[in-house]
């Protein structure tokens, strides 16, 4: 079933468990923070979103790569991830979009693959200890990868996954302007404002607001994207984030931009022992008490014990973290409503964020 030529492989954990396995996609070393997601579907758009620079990820769903490849449900031209472990790889996929298999996709984009180990007892570790690093390597663990391992971290992975330079997606008739702003950005972000009638020209995570403010933007979006949101390296991006608030125009953020629009706020994040990840998110709406089923890819959470409860628009069935806030003109969300969990629950967020850009232009 698993489709590779049985050549053994090993994870080793920081706690120093170790797993053998065998590769499948590309072989090599690699070192990254373990993280797991629950999705039984998606995993085309969980490979190529940005939001998993520097990490591994591993699959909980057993049997991955049934559809096959289709370059259309990417998220990005890039992977995202350093490496990818599933129980089962599947190498003869069914489906008339497939254009190749997991195992020869992740072989050509140069991405190490961990099939064949025990997935249930290494997500239970890690939703026991939390995320954790890891190693996948083709010897046996020494004593001496245990501190290599714990050493591993991310350098300023939103510098690393945003766009370089301004692109504009002009949809020809557009009602209005967004500037998006890219820490990592999923196309499906992009994608739903243009269906909405929007022009959306997106900027580097790095742009100054008087860079923004010169296409006289309708609205703002906040992309997702990968690391801490507080990271000293983003204060560059909160200090954009501050002048961009004070001029009132309608912002929207998801994911990274909840959180960093949250920080600049005045509010506060922390990291979450095994995050949010998958597509079967339960969230309630704090005014209605509607549930949604959202998609999800995080780490760290904006603190609500420190939350005006006013503001507090959406909450996590599972653990009680803040899933959303509203500021009024602006708001925010933890979850991906352009990912169609639900398939479609989440959408009107969009829709949402049109008729607060029509409310602040008809002031």
């Amino acid at each position: 079933m698993s489709g590779t030529n049985e050549c053994k492989a090993f994870l080793v954990l920081e706690n120093g468990d170790v797993f053998q396995g065998n590769y499948f996609g590309a072989h090599g070393e690699v070192t990254g923070e373990i993280v797991f997601t629950t999705g039984m579907t998606g995993y085309l758009e969980t490979l190529t979103d940005p939001s998993y620079h520097g990490q591994i990820v591993l699959q909980t769903f057993p049997l991955i790569g049934n559809y096959g490849v289709i370059s259309d449900d990417f998220e990005s031209a890039d992977i995202g991830l350093k490496a990818y472990i599933v129980k089962y790889p599947c190498a003869s996929p069914s489906n008339f979009r497939s254009e190749t298999t997991l195992d020869s996709f992740l072989k050509k984009r140069g991405i190490i693959g961990l099939c064949g180990i025990d997935t249930r007892a290494l997500t239970k570790i890690i939703r026991k200890n939390g995320v954790m690093n890891g190693k996948i390597t083709s010897s046996p663990p020494a004593d001496a990868d245990s501190e290599e391992i714990k050493k591993y971290t991310v350098i300023n992975p939103i510098a690393a996954v945003s766009q370089k330079d301004s692109v504009n997606a002009d949809t020809g008739s557009a009602k209005y302007r967004i500037a998006l702003m890219d820490f990592g950005a999923k196309r499906g972000i992009a994608n739903e404002l243009c269906r909405r009638g929007c022009d959306v020209r997106t900027f580097p995570y790095n742009a100054p607001a008087a860079e923004i403010m010169q296409i006289k933007p309708d609205g703002i979006m906040l992309s997702n994207g990968p690391g801490d949101p507080a990271d000293p390296e983003n204060k560059v991006i909160l200090k954009t984030l501050d002048a961009l608030v004070k001029t009132g125009i309608p912002i929207f953020g998801i994911c990274m931009g909840h959180q960093l629009l949250a920080l600049a706020n005045g509010y506060k994040t922390r990291k979450l022992k095994f995050g949010h990840r998958g597509a079967n998110q339960p969230v309630k709406d704090t005014q209605t008490g509607q549930v949604y089923i959202t998609s999800q890819n995080h780490g760290y959470e904006v603190i609500s014990e420190n939350i005006n409860m006013s503001s507090y628009s959406f909450v996590n069935v599972n653990d009680g973290s803040c899933e959303g806030l509203d500021y009024g003109i602006s708001f925010s969300v933890q979850f991906h409503p352009e990912a169609r969990g639900g398939p479609l629950d989440t959408g009107f967020l969009f829709d949402r964020f049109i008729e607060r850009i029509e409310k602040y232009a008809a002031r």
